[in-house]
């Protein structure tokens, strides 16, 4: 390597050798030769985002380790607990993160991007990064009722009118029940939520604000209590009112302690204070009657000015419509499996919460935006019929686009342009319309910057004609040189030929297709001569790779992109390697990065299954099933012991927009020129009088609804198309039945019941 003029590397190296550290240049170096030669060693946008989150962890190392008195969130209480599961040594961990319990769920309304998020035990956190409330009941006697310390409380998400979360907790003959909603109120969102508390003898309803959230530490500086006991403001801008008047108000900063210590023990209440190390705490104390309960609500005004560059610019008096208007003509599903069924609807939820312009997949950690995850929230949208909302995100994407063509989120991600061009043909397919006027030059020139992107030495290296080496889906391992992104790249030019054709740019059609049909043979020979395959028949991560758990990413050449056709040989080994060695607890382990189990990969495997045909689909959807956490969300990794969030965010949108895909699958799928229904029906929801139904949802031909009805001799088969031309052919696919092909129009078939 040739070094500049100046020599800053040779004085980086020995100004760190002489006071004793390790050249980090030299440890640099050596972590990249872990990895393949690449152009971008790691997303800046990452790298930023890993160091916020670290210096986090740094603030909790100082904060918590020393203050094991104070009242701490859920995830502290059980991760410091030497006698709990999630305990975790300090001894030398660089910072202190939440790595057993990542679990919260947002409430919000539709497409406003103001998403308050409640933990386990019901901490709410009103703002994005901000201080949190709590609620604790402490009685006279000395009982007290935390639920932070709690190893059971209840929670639930309740879906309409509104959608909250309500969790109920109860020790000691103390019990407390919190329910928390955004509701609009005086023309702008406000985080709402109502206690209701119990325990006689003296008790009292204590409102805690907290400088910590479920990640960690979050600084307040400065509270202030009013006068009447109707609320307070925080930091000196953020406020926060109760429906009526507390008795007792206190205040502490870090030096004195948890604000806990006080309560009680002031003849003169303080009613404000200032922390400089950014620790104060206060509390709010409603006595109980001794014969009853009490109710308080809690109101937390929301801004939204520091997500609004995810949002589309609101007009003057425009209000965000309600939850009624925002499922109206949502494909709807109803099966007898009642856990199954609210899933559902929570994830469809999730979805609608999660798109309110562009679309991200999570409320806090991941709250920003990703072409990836994007293509698969934007293929649940479609797949449920929302495609205003699919739509409104995708005429998004061409602002991120660089003059070259890139579709940038992260530098070094080389599956971007593949996922937004996929994107647009996913929409266009579906609504059966042509590709809109301003889409056609960002499809020609992403689609050249695939071309131009591809690696054009020769040689026998094996990647030659594939994309650079980069970070890829960031879980398959350190830069390769991934058939990921290169499936991904030929869905991507092969969409922009399919799109461009009939349309003033109809001349790129042939360019793009022949590049495409080159690209794949490329890809194939690659597959075809890398010595994993053909020592084990399956498709590696990248060619020089090794079977490991990466071998996932390879996956999406059935699901999500049919590239090939259903039960290839070359899949089925590589989901027959992923099913055998890497699954935990009934669901795919992610050993690299994630280190937990992984409900929307489990749901790829269960995709590949699905379309082979092997009745292991449905095992896999059950696991799924099974790892949800009661609010019927996913965080995207799974701890295999306490079945908390393990990795990234407490409330993945990407697992909600798989699971709504793989639900309408089981439905109703395409497979070339033919609507396949049914055939991930399992025999159970076909018992005697049970009713199945789903849609409408969105298909080439038009959008369809399905409709089963089961007595103890047959199956009735109905469904209502809205066809945009000619009905496809029908092939109703039950199981344990032979499969049934008929025309379109037909909307009815019965099927004998020979099933065991």
């Amino acid at each position: 390597m040739k070094y500049r003029w100046f020599p800053w590397k040779w004085i980086v190296g020995r100004l760190a050798r002489r006071h004793g550290f390790l050249d980090p240049l030299t440890i640099l170096a050596q972590m990249q030769r872990f990895a393949k030669p690449s152009e971008v060693g790691e997303p800046v946008e990452l790298l930023r985002a890993g160091m916020v989150f670290h210096a986090r962890g740094l603030l909790n190392t100082r904060a918590i380790q020393h203050n094991l008195d104070w009242v701490w969130p859920y995830w502290v209480e059980r991760q410091f607990d030497p006698g709990d599961p999630s305990f975790i040594p300090r001894s030398f961990s660089f910072s202190h993160i939440n790595l057993t319990h990542r679990n919260w769920t947002a409430v919000g309304v539709p497409d406003c991007p103001a998403m308050p998020i409640v933990d386990p035990r019901g901490l709410v956190t009103p703002a994005y990064n901000g201080w949190s409330c709590d609620a604790w009941v402490l009685a006279e006697d000395g009982r007290q009722l935390l639920p932070c310390r709690l190893l059971e409380a209840e929670q639930e998400l309740v879906l309409e009118p509104e959608l909250k979360v309500v969790t109920r907790s109860e020790a000691d003959g103390l019990r407390l029940e919190a329910e928390t909603a955004v509701v609009m109120e005086n023309g702008g969102p406000v985080c709402r939520t109502r206690y209701r508390a119990s325990g006689g003898g003296g008790a009292t309803l204590v409102l805690s604000f907290r400088p910590y959230n479920p990640e960690g530490v979050s600084f307040v500086y400065d509270i202030v209590m009013r006068e009447d006991g109707l609320g307070g403001q925080i930091n000196k801008e953020e406020s926060f009112v109760f429906d009526s008047a507390a008795e007792e108000c206190a205040i502490s900063d870090y030096e004195y302690g948890d604000v806990l210590r006080r309560l009680g023990r002031e003849r003169v209440a303080r009613r404000e204070v200032h922390c400089g190390v950014g620790m104060a705490t206060a509390a709010a104390s409603f006595r109980i009657p001794d014969d009853g309960s009490r109710e308080v609500v809690l109101r937390v005004p929301l801004s939204v000015k520091a997500e609004e560059d995810l949002v589309e610019p609101l007009r003057p008096g425009a209000v965000y419509p309600g939850w009624s208007e925002a499922m109206e003509g949502v494909a709807s599903l109803e099966v007898p499996d009642r856990k199954f069924q609210f899933l559902f609807d929570a994830a469809v939820r999730t979805l609608i919460l999660h798109s309110p312009g562009d679309v991200f997949p999570g409320p806090y950690t991941y709250k920003r935006f990703w072409f990836r995850d994007a293509a698969f929230m934007v293929n649940g949208l479609l797949a449920l019929g929302m495609t205003g909302r699919a739509e409104r995100a995708i005429n998004r994407f061409a602002k991120r686009q660089t003059t070259a063509g890139y579709f940038l989120s992260q530098e070094g991600e080389w599956d971007s342009n593949g996922e937004a061009l996929w994107s647009y043909r996913q929409f266009c397919r579906l609504t059966g319309g042509a590709p809109r006027q301003a889409w056609l030059k960002p499809i020609v020139s992403g689609a050249r910057w695939i071309e131009r992107k591809r690696m054009k030495r020769h040689g026998k290296h094996g990647h030659e004609g594939l994309l650079p080496a980069g970070f890829s889906a960031e879980h398959l391992g350190p830069n390769d040189y991934y058939y990921w992104d290169n499936f991904w790249g030929i869905a991507g030019l092969e969409a922009a030929a399919d799109l461009l054709a009939g349309t003033e740019k109809d001349s790129y059609c042939e360019e793009f297709r022949e590049a495409a049909a080159r690209y794949r043979q490329t890809v194939e020979e690659s597959i075809a001569g890398s010595r994993t395959h053909k020592e084990t028949g399956a498709i590696p991560a990248a060619p020089s790779r090794r079977m490991d758990a990466g071998a996932v990413g390879s996956l999406a050449v059935d699901y999500p992109l049919r590239l090939w056709e259903p039960g290839d040989t070359r899949v089925l080994k590589t989901a027959e390697y992923l099913y055998e060695k890497c699954f935990v607890g009934g669901g795919f382990f992610q050993d690299m990065i994630h280190s937990g189990i992984n409900a929307y990969l489990t749901i790829h495997l269960a995709q590949v299954f699905l379309r082979a045909g092997d009745p292991r689909a449905f095992e896999l959807v059950e696991a799924v099933v099974r790892l949800a956490s009661p609010t019927g969300q996913w965080p995207e990794a799974i701890h295999p012991r306490t079945e908390g969030g393990c990795m990234g965010d407490g409330q993945h949108a990407w697992a909600a927009a798989d699971w709504v895909v793989m639900v309408r699958n089981i439905f109703v799928r395409e497979e070339g020129e033919r609507l396949v229904l049914l055939s991930g029906v399992p025999e159970k929801w076909l018992a005697a009088g049970e009713s199945l139904r789903f849609g409408p949802t969105p298909t080439p031909w038009g959008p369809v609804t399905v409709y089963t009805k089961a007595n103890e001799e047959k199956v009735e088969v109905t469904w209502q198309g809205e066809w945009r031309g000619d009905a496809p052919e029908i092939e109703v696919r039950l199981a344990g039945v032979p499969a049934r092909v008929m025309a379109g129009e037909a909307g009815k078939v019965e099927v004998e019941r020979t099933m065991a």
